[in-house]
């Protein structure tokens, strides 16, 4: 871990009915990590994300933010400084990109610091800047993205959850998108935890991965551990002891 602990999660559990989507996952963010949680369809992955935003139920277990327990409510997490940017991206089409960014830092009370943000998080996209009264429903798949990532900037968060961010995007703007997420770790210093199905792009800017597997942590290391074993292929394919 690079960092002091940010955000932690301590033998989890998470249930929907009788199904255990996270049973006892403990899992480690530190203070400028990149980290990546990986594994099969109904691994846990984003319930992870979700369990921590407070989107989902938490029934055992702790999560805690800078080593004080938590419990998990969405505006809240967001006043902490914990933003989520859910999968398929979920942009306001009706809404132009300067609107979404509005809406992104809604915790925002002073007109100027609002409007100081928007040209901040500009800076690192530049192409919404060029876009700023485009509606958004008229932008690419990769440039609704950025906005998405934008959005979840608004409120100079210390910690990002990206929830299968290149999801239906081509190879070449993946990359892009890529390049985006180890820009912002590095430009504002946010810690980010990353679900991704895109596994070879994620592996090359991450510090550290976990590997869940029905709702359980089974591996945690760091890239190159991953990349010089066949782990991941033993778990995709449920050939994992």
């Amino acid at each position: 871990m690079k960092g002091e602990a940010l955000l932690q999660l301590k033998d989890v559990h998470v249930r929907y009915g009788g199904v255990k989507a996270l049973d006892g996952a403990s899992l480690t963010l530190g203070e400028g990590e990149i980290v990546a949680l990986m594994g099969p369809n109904g691994a846990g992955k984003s319930t992870v994300l979700r369990a921590v935003f407070g989107l989902a139920p938490v029934a055992a277990g702790q999560i805690l933010f800078h080593e004080q327990a938590v419990t998990p409510v969405p505006h809240q997490m967001v006043r902490r400084g914990i933003a989520l940017v859910p999968q398929g991206r979920r942009v306001f089409a009706g809404l132009t990109v300067e609107e979404n960014l509005e809406v992104g830092g809604f915790v925002i009370g002073d007109k100027a610091e609002l409007k100081r943000r928007m040209e901040e998080v500009m800076k690192t996209f530049p192409v919404l800047r060029a876009r700023r009264k485009a509606r958004s429903g008229t932008l690419s798949g990769g440039e609704q993205q950025m906005l998405a990532l934008a959005r979840g900037l608004m409120v100079d968060p210390k910690v990002l959850l990206l929830d299968e961010p290149s999801l239906g995007l081509a190879p070449k703007i993946t990359k892009e998108i890529f390049e985006y997420i180890k820009r912002i770790n590095e430009r504002h210093g946010t810690a980010i935890f990353v679900v991704e199905h895109n596994i070879k792009s994620l592996l090359e800017i991450v510090d550290r991965c976990y590997v869940l597997d029905k709702g359980k942590v089974v591996v945690e290391g760091t890239p190159d551990r991953l990349k010089g074993s066949d782990v991941l292929e033993r778990v995709f394919l449920g050939k994992l002891e």
